[in-house]
């Protein structure tokens, strides 16, 4: 078993996995015109990918401790693999949306497995690093996906942002089936009626946030809300009555490790919505493409990818909660200078100064979390611990989305907000300005989640310190 060949496999797979997530986000005016459909149908190959992502992330990560991580994983690679083929040769808007989320449920087994399985190969002194190195492929993943897609769909076609994943695939499906085995299998069973229950609740959850962020609130929306967040109490007296539950929820008596998941999720609120709110600021008040917007943003990204792996081993050293707050304080700093500098014609050189300090954040806190997450777990839950972070982080992703869009729309129409996200329409003079107020209001909200998340990261503790599990 080569640990170095495992984990270039899963740093490729979170990275496919991610990139997918925000590909489709350039093409979706091009989709819509060669599949003759409207924005509204169209934008469901985006948010369908993000929903199912975040429904099934949770199970995908049990199941991967039930009948092991590693055939989990590589199911999961073939699975995306196949169904990106068959998202390139769609002819119409229902088959791609339907082979989009087959799409996410092999995205769901990546994503969900990768953690736990960086857990069983490596030693806890050497996690870090590792997670600092797969980490890379999540969090650039987004940014590389929207670049990604704008040249893609420019050059060749929409067809090719999914082609571009097949052969990729196979290489990784061939060398995970040669270096990824069954590490720590647990002899248990599956937890249906829990299932059920949770992925009922966080698709009405996630479906009613985008339908709130698309279309405003609505009886539909605020009803499937309501039964979502009612559907929780019940998934949670399953699982205390459960033998085998999805999540233990014995785990949450583990205070650091419950301190580090909030963090993980508070900060996918509050951070992410920086990117989102930025790629408004960029398209709809400075007038340019989705593409050149992305490739301004781009140097923090790099910077965050050539320092994750450092700040891993510094996480290694026992301190990943210290490590990972300092990377929030970072990220704090963008928002509050964001909020005070950002205008109508703020330089651009800033602005990319500014990224670079999001970048050196990034960098500290993600590697350090996951640190700090997986170290607390449980061994015979890794899985599912995993699967819960990367659900609630998928839940924030969403929830950051649907900030930014509320947001938007408190100064100019819904709409238009809309449109301005997919980068179809500008602003001009006095409503640029106002749009602008309106995202300071954002920034400083986004500020205050990332200091919650910041003391939730702080008090997660040291890894060398006694932890009884």
């Amino acid at each position: 078993m080569n640990i170095n060949s495992i984990l270039f496999i899963l740093t490729l797979g979170s990275l496919m996995a991610a990139v997918d997530t925000t590909i489709v986000l350039l093409a979706l005016p091009t989709i819509t015109s060669s599949l003759h459909t409207d924005l509204l149908s169209s934008i469901w190959v985006l948010l369908a990918y993000m929903i199912v992502i975040s429904v099934l992330s949770t199970q995908a990560g049990r199941i991967g401790d039930l009948f092991g991580k590693g055939k989990i994983y590589n199911l999961g690679f073939v699975i995306f693999t196949a169904a990106s083929a068959l998202c390139g040769i769609s002819t119409n808007i229902d088959m791609l949306i339907i082979f989009r989320i087959i799409q996410a449920i092999g995205g769901a087994m990546l994503v969900a497995n990768s953690s736990s399985i960086v857990a069983d190969v490596f030693p806890p002194d050497r996690r870090g690093k590792a997670y600092g190195i797969t980490s890379l492929g999540w969090n650039i993943g987004a940014l590389v996906g929207i670049v990604l897609g704008g040249v893609l769909t420019t050059f060749l076609g929409w067809q090719y942002i999914f082609y571009i994943n097949v052969p990729i695939g196979i290489a990784a499906v061939i060398l995970g089936i040669m270096n990824i085995k069954d590490i720590n299998k647990i002899n248990t069973k599956l937890d249906i009626p829990g299932a059920i229950l949770l992925g009922i609740s966080l698709g009405l959850i996630s479906l009613s946030l985008m339908f709130i962020a698309a279309s405003g609130i609505s009886t539909d929306s605020v009803i499937e809300l309501i039964l979502g967040i009612v559907l929780i109490p019940f998934f949670l007296l399953n699982e205390i009555r459960s033998k085998y539950p999805i999540i233990n929820l014995k785990v949450f008596k583990i205070r650091l490790l419950t301190y580090s998941i909030l963090a993980n999720f508070l900060q996918a609120i509050g951070g992410l919505s920086l990117s989102f709110l930025l790629i408004m600021y960029l398209q709809g008040v400075r007038g340019l493409s989705p593409l050149d917007s992305s490739l301004l943003l781009t140097p923090g990204y790099v910077i965050a990818s050539i320092l994750a792996p450092f700040m891993g081993k510094v996480a290694d050293r026992g301190k990943p909660g210290v490590v990972a707050g300092i990377g929030l304080i970072f990220i704090f700093i963008t928002l509050i200078l964001y909020f005070f500098l950002l205008t109508p014609i703020t330089d651009y050189y800033l602005i990319v100064g500014i990224s670079a300090i999001t970048g050196i954040g990034s960098a500290m806190f993600w590697p350090s979390n996951s640190t700090a997450i997986m170290f607390y777990a449980p061994k015979e839950y890794y899985g599912s611990v995993s699967g819960l972070s990367r659900t609630l982080g998928n839940i924030g992703t969403i929830l950051s989305y649907v900030l930014s869009i509320v947001v938007a729309t408190l100064s100019i129409p819904r709409n238009v907000a809309f449109e301005i996200f997919i980068g179809t329409t500008t602003l001009n003079g006095d409503v640029s300005a106002t749009f602008v107020n309106g995202l300071h209001f954002a920034f400083l909200i986004s500020s205050i989640i990332i200091v919650v998340a910041m003391i939730f990261s702080f008090m997660s503790g040291k890894t060398k310190e006694s932890v009884t599990k």
